[in-house]
């Protein structure tokens, strides 16, 4: 009998605020990202593995940063 198991991340975006960026110094979208972790048995994503990670993607010059949990509900707002 095989056993297959394994981690999978997935991102989905949750937000596209047009905000300044400090790398590239446009006022462009930047993409807020949620990534999630999880086990997964035979193929099939099962629970939680890690808490769940932001990131904010420039759409100008595609440079990701880290987002702290706390600032994802002003983001969004």
């Amino acid at each position: 009998m095989f056993l297959i198991f394994g981690f999978k991340s997935s991102d989905r975006r949750i937000a596209a605020p047009t905000l300044l960026h400090a790398y590239c110094g446009a006022t462009v979208a930047q993409v807020l990202i949620k990534r999630t972790t999880k086990f997964s048995l035979f193929f099939i994503p099962l629970f939680p593995v890690r808490p769940a990670r932001y990131f904010m993607q420039c759409t100008n010059c595609g440079v990701t940063e880290a987002v702290d949990a706390r600032h994802v509900a002003q983001l969004t707002a």
